[in-house]
């Protein structure tokens, strides 16, 4: 029996931007990486690289789950230390994009590979093929591309780009690792130049300039259209190159100008004369902090290409657009928008018509299957369908019989006719899978113990997820299970925001589960996990002057808390994404988490003037007494009450937990579709080791009086220095109250049930003061925090 495919350890070559971002995703995930560079001149060797692994801690956004996981990146250069490429699993290269400098590095390295590691490239369009000529035949076979897109942390997607000679276990275990491990969305590419997302989605925007161009409409203009109005990321078309960089962009389009000769798009492969001048006069976008933007003060400008100045923007949309635009039935949109008269009609048309026919057209030679190519979009470009999503989602055969006539009235960018595989089939995705081309038949995903762990994996727009079996259903929560013998329960209102209904619903989830079940998972089926409570009906009944309806839900809240502290059968957190005021107090009563690595968790109610008050000052309190039996609580205290006064919200799953916000039995799962997954197997490792709920502990000590005068002398500092109003001192004296135990002496001995008491009874002092009702109305208008 073979042993399973395992990274220890990896090497990472090249500490630019993108190696040291790779690098620091590695030490994310808790693998020891070795960051490879050039040595530098004088005492210190690995100064280049030392530089790089600083900057790491400053970058935004963030590369790091937390600081101090820099210490899992160990320096090293190409001079003194190729021996450490012995000891590591995975090699991944990542220095500059010229086929002669990686060629020469991998001369270089080559012998120090050990013969069970894997070895692979980051490019975003090198032949991978012809980077494999220098290797020995032995090295070809564990050699492949995979292109990781920047940032490393946030972009999900990750090609793997497999040479003629790959072995396909190479792919696999790259493909597990990666999904896994990393928590990527992974696609296989075929070795074409820019691959998969930057070969159609270059494609777009080249095809969007020269639209836009044709139709006469101002930059602006086409960014407010190729925007959030149709599903595609808020940086839109212009915004998105001068992110990326309008060098970076151009040497994009120069590499499908040069290593696509016989496409029939060649001639279109090149940018307009008027970006090249700005490449050519170094305005290369963010980056050089002007491009086709440029910040003038508070004012972003934008460049006007007749008078070749930056000028003011006036970004005007027809009201027949946006009309259409939001009607959600993409069939009527695309019918509209083709029947228009309206230059901005038809050039989002046209825009669609020639993307649908480039893609349809080149399926087969850039990808195993459609679902590779609309995932690529979505993950590497930000939309929220991919191509052959939205043609579908038009209506199939309309479409096609659209673009058809288009390619014979010579309305479309060339006139080669549409492939007859567009014509065989009637879509693109079914519940079977997606089409392929080179087999002519609906490829499901692969068959890697990986993807069994997601139970509900990102889907097409063929495919619809089985939700399971209802339990129990009403209009804000849903109780449900998947024929076995683990209750989940998903929120259904808007941002999963917490109701009263939810509280009651989440009691009754915790009575089902004890009576059912062996355990109880909270889980949402979409991003965020929530945005808090709903504070709507607190503020109207301050208003009716009815503060005991607000006392009784503040009580429903914290015994929501109680009843997933004290079931008996273990309940799990599992949340993804912002998990914010209950939701962080949620997972810090439950009996344990499991969480998404890119979940945000904090106790934010300070921004709106309020204190948390659903159990979790009193959880920072109790846990802080458990963890220290005897000695000094304050500084723990200090640290807990600073994170709940900033209303800090953490960076990562990872950071939470190393802050002790949540648990430290938490676990951190890096790829969001399998936190159901490890959160059930939990339920039933706890059921198996025969869970026990815990007792009510009457014996909290807290620091008392004296933590909270030294708590007041750090807000007094605050105040001298102008960091926080009046109201916002009131707010933090009454959490600091709370998370002290009250106006009692040190090591007092506590209960729970005070310190829920104290939490409940300062939550209603703060909710009846005027600047807080302002805050928290100011909120619920704007959804952005009020300073008064």
């Amino acid at each position: 029996m073979t042993e399973k495919y395992n990274v220890k350890k990896a090497a990472i070559l090249g500490a630019g931007v993108m190696g040291a971002q790779i690098a620091a995703h590695f030490a994310n995930a808790g693998i020891p990486v070795v960051l490879f560079d050039l040595a530098s001149d004088g005492k210190d060797k690995n100064a280049i690289i030392n530089k790089s692994i600083k900057l790491l801690t400053k970058a935004k956004p963030a590369p790091l789950g937390y600081k101090n996981i820099t210490k899992l990146i160990e320096p090293a250069n190409y001079e003194t230390d190729l021996d450490k490429l012995k000891g590591v699993d995975l090699v991944i290269e990542a220095v500059v994009e010229r086929m002669d400098i990686k060629k020469s590095l991998y001369d270089k390295i080559e012998n120090y590979i050990k013969p069970e590691a894997i070895f692979a490239t980051n490019t975003s369009g090198l032949s991978i093929n012809s980077l494999a000529e220098v290797f020995p035949e032995a090295l070809k076979h564990k050699f492949c591309g995979v292109h990781f897109f920047n940032p490393p942390r946030y972009m999900h997607l990750v090609e793997i780009i497999p040479t003629d000679k790959t072995d396909q276990n190479v792919i696999n275990n790259l493909t597990e690792f990666l999904t896994s491990t990393l928590g990527k969305g992974v696609v296989n590419a075929k070795d074409t130049p820019n691959f998969i997302a930057n070969r159609i989605g270059v494609f777009s925007i080249i095809c969007t300039i020269y639209h836009g161009m044709k139709f006469n409409l101002p930059l602006e203009t086409v960014d407010a259209l190729t925007g959030t109005l149709i599903g595609r990321a808020k940086s839109a078309t212009f915004r998105t190159a001068d992110v990326v960089g309008l060098d970076t962009l151009n040497h994009t389009v120069n590499t499908m100008l040069n290593g696509l000769p016989n496409d029939p798009w060649n001639k279109y492969y090149h940018l307009p004369e008027w970006l090249t001048d700005l490449i050519k006069a170094g305005a290369l976008g963010a980056k050089t902090r002007a491009g086709v933007y440029k910040k003038e003060g508070k004012e972003i400008k934008i460049l006007d290409i007749k008078t070749k100045e930056y000028r003011s923007q006036n970004p005007l949309i027809d009201e027949e657009i946006l009309n259409i635009l939001k009607n959600k039935n993409v069939n009527q949109r695309l019918t509209q928008l083709r029947e228009s008269n309206s230059n901005q009609a038809q050039f989002l048309w046209s825009m669609y018509r020639d993307l649908f026919h480039y893609t349809a057209y080149h399926l087969e030679g850039i990808a195993d299957n459609t679902r590779d190519i609309d995932f690529a979009i979505r993950w590497g470009f930000g939309w929220s369908q991919g191509p052959f999503e939205i043609w579908q989602d038009a209506g199939w055969k309309q479409v096609r019989s659209w673009i058809n006539e288009d390619i014979k009235n010579g309305n479309s960018m060339i006139q080669k006719a549409l492939p007859n595989w567009v014509f065989e089939s009637d879509a693109a995705h079914t519940q079977e899978g997606s089409y392929s081309a080179k087999t002519n038949s609906f490829q499901a995903r692969p068959d890697l113990a990986v993807f069994n762990r997601q139970l509900f994996p990102e889907t097409t727009i063929g495919e619809k997820p089985y939700y399971g079996v209802t339990e129990y259903d009403d209009d804000h929560i849903r109780l449900w299970h998947m024929n076995d013998n683990i209750l989940i329960a998903s929120f259904k209102t808007k941002k999963h925001i917490i109701t009263e209904e939810v509280l009651k619903g989440i009691q009754k989830s915790v009575r089902i589960a004890e009576e059912k079940f062996l355990g109880l998972v909270l889980w949402q089926t979409s991003e965020p996990f929530t945005f808090g409570a709903n504070l709507a009906p607190a503020l109207q009944a301050i208003a009716d002057g009815k503060v005991d309806l607000v006392e009784k839900l503040v009580n429903t809240f914290q015994q929501t808390s109680q009843a997933l502290r004290f079931s008996k059968v273990p309940t799990i957190v599992a949340p993804r994404g912002l998990t914010l005021g209950g939701g962080c107090e949620f997972s810090m009563n439950a009996t344990s988490v499991v969480a998404s690595f890119e979940s945000y968790i904090g106790l934010v109610e300070a921004g709106v003037g309020l204190l948390p008050a659903g159990g979790g000052l009193k959880e920072i309190a109790r846990r802080t007494s458990e963890d220290f039996e005897t000695g000094d609580l304050y500084p723990q205290i200090e640290h807990f009450f600073k994170l709940v006064a900033m209303a800090q919200v953490s960076s990562s799953g990872l950071e939470a937990k190393n802050w002790k916000l949540i648990k430290p039995c938490t676990d951190i799962v890096f790829n969001t579709h399998e936190v159901l997954h490890v959160a059930k197997e939990k339920i039933k490792w706890l059921h198996a080791k025969g869970y026990r709920p815990p007792v009510e502990d009457h014996t909290i000590r807290v620091v008392g009086q004296a933590g909270i005068a030294n708590m007041k002398m750090i807000l007094a500092n605050m105040m001298a220095g102008h960091m926080m109003s009046p109201h916002d001192y009131e707010i933090a004296v009454r959490i600091a109250t709370v998370i002290a135990g009250g106006d009692v002496d040190s090591d007092s001995i506590v209960s729970e049930q005070y310190l829920l008491d104290l939490e409940r009874k300062l939550f209603i002092e703060l909710i009846q003061m005027p600047k807080t009702l302002a805050r928290i109305e100011h909120t619920l208008k704007t959804g952005k925090p009020l300073r008064n």
